[in-house]
């Protein structure tokens, strides 16, 4: 099954929404842990709800199980911890979260995982995915960093 990840940050509305059409998405799943901030842009989530409809016939699933806690998310961006630290305890609270259990296959089913980061390197939508990615075993994902 071939997943979607996009990062809104550093993207036009245009580039975005382009990107998910062209790639057929009907569903985009929110993995950040705060989906309302004036700081989102045009993927507030009421917002993000509307043009994906409007623009993409797509839906919009919020689902904090696959966000970090706010603890953790201040640790690695204002308290000065590094990425592999972050990596290593976001893939512990996952486990702990069993979210393998909790996420059913066919939800990432043409479906984008959304996150802010820009790149897909130093952002917890890829750990989500290679999470899964090695928890369902027959299930196999190919994913795609838009």
């Amino acid at each position: 099954m071939e997943v979607f990840t996009i990062g809104f940050t550093k993207k036009s509305a245009e580039e975005f929404f382009d990107l998910l059409k062209r790639r057929g998405v009907r569903r985009l799943i929110d993995v950040r842990l705060n989906n309302s901030s004036q700081l989102a842009g045009f993927t507030k989530r009421a917002d993000l709800e509307y043009f994906l409809r409007e623009l993409c016939g797509a839906d919009y699933t919020h689902e904090p199980l696959l966000a970090p806690t706010p603890e953790l998310l201040d640790r690695y961006k204002k308290g000065g911890g590094t990425w592999s630290e972050y990596e290593r305890d976001f893939i512990q609270l996952m486990s702990e979260r069993r979210i393998e259990d909790h996420v059913a296959p066919d939800l990432l089913e043409d479906a984008v995982l959304l996150c802010s980061e820009p790149t897909p390197e130093n952002c917890h939508r890829r750990l989500v995915l290679d999470y899964l990615q090695r928890s369902w075993s027959d299930t196999p994902l190919t994913i795609v960093h838009l």
